[in-house]
């Protein structure tokens, strides 16, 4: 029911279980997992953090700091600003290969036939 209302798989969850990020329930009767009422809340907290790039450890973190009784919004700003610039990056590097990749396409469109022997000529001289 709660990876239905959450909208991830059960697998997912028991993932979380397993590595920390979601209490484990207490079992039911018939050996169900019965989640409290805070494990949506839990859920849909760590999907936006995952949606805005957080990894896991950084979610933990998050969640013990707010466990602990404080605002971790510090160091949520922290994972945020180290991980925007990760992004800059590579966004910069697939401009770059953008580039490589044009010039390369428009290498082997000019290029009638590699020499004898040559694998790809376009690739062997880059």
């Amino acid at each position: 029911e709660l990876a239905k209302q959450a909208g991830v798989s059960t697998d997912t969850i028991r993932y979380y279980e397993k590595v920390g990020l979601l209490t484990p329930p207490a079992r039911g009767r018939n050996r169900y997992r019965e989640y409290g009422a805070g494990a949506l809340d839990d859920m849909q907290f760590i999907k936006k953090a995952r949606l805005l790039g957080l990894k896991l450890d950084d979610i933990r973190t998050v969640l013990e700091i707010a466990a602990g009784g404080q605002q971790p919004c510090a160091h949520v700003r922290s994972v945020i600003v180290a991980h925007l610039d990760d992004v800059q990056r590579k966004l910069r590097e697939l401009r770059q290969l953008r580039t490589t990749l044009k010039t390369t396409l428009a290498k082997l469109d000019l290029q009638q036939q590699s020499p004898a022997g040559c694998r790809c000529a376009v690739i062997e001289s880059a």
